[in-house]
């Protein structure tokens, strides 16, 4: 079983898929408290679903992406390593995205992984476990969320001291509200940063805090 904290239809926010359609699975708990954090709301809330109902809700939506958040969804490890193993046995195209505390070196090989590297303005810079990074494959993504200069300045040594770049596609984003992201872009393209930038869109389409989206 796993706590589940909604599962809804929406299209793709953030990341190379940005824009198409896809179901996502928010699952409940996060073991980390960014200082930006926009869906608190996941923390706790939830219902227990068997991994068949889960998969029953998603086929009812006919779309074939399907994205696995949170929360931080590899709390509920176990469970959500066998929810990807089997959502990829459907032949589904399964992403996930994680906050990059936990360890990713089980998850399925089909499976896309969207993980963060927490940023010092996140409060959980402390968190991140490097280690992850050697399990990144090249279609995988790595996302730094930046806040200020600071942010940005630690990104690139983090980019630089690990080669990030070399391994997998970069995305920078950056935190809503908090930012222009014309200043942040104006950074990446003076510095010629071989990065991704990328906004979260349905904060564009929809009001930022709305559900479901």
């Amino acid at each position: 079983m796993l706590k589940v904290n909604e599962i809804y239809y929406s299209i793709q926010g953030e990341s190379t898929a940005a824009g198409l359609p896809c179901v996502f699975i928010r699952l409940t708990y996060c073991n980390l408290r960014c200082t930006y954090c926009d869906t608190e709301y996941a923390f706790y809330d939830g219902k227990d679903m068997a991994i068949s109902a889960i998969i029953n809700e998603v086929k009812k939506f006919e779309c074939k992406l399907v994205e696995i958040t949170g929360g931080e969804p590899l709390v509920q490890v176990e469970e959500c390593l066998d929810l990807m193993k089997q959502l990829g046995d459907e032949r589904f195209k399964v992403l996930i995205e994680t906050g990059g505390s936990l360890p990713i070196k089980d998850i399925d090989q089909r499976v896309k992984v969207i993980m963060d590297l927490k940023c010092p303005s996140s409060g959980m810079e402390k968190k991140n476990l490097y280690e992850n990074i050697n399990y990144l494959k090249p279609k995988d993504e790595l996302k730094f969320v930046i806040g200020n200069r600071e942010d940005y300045e630690w990104t690139k040594e983090i980019i630089s001291k690990y080669s990030l770049d070399k391994r997998c596609e970069i995305l920078c984003s950056v935190v809503f509200g908090k930012l222009e992201p014309v200043q942040l872009v104006n950074w990446i393209l003076e510095d010629k940063l071989n990065v991704r930038f990328q906004l979260q869109m349905h904060k564009f389409i929809w009001h930022p805090e709305t559900k479901g989206v």
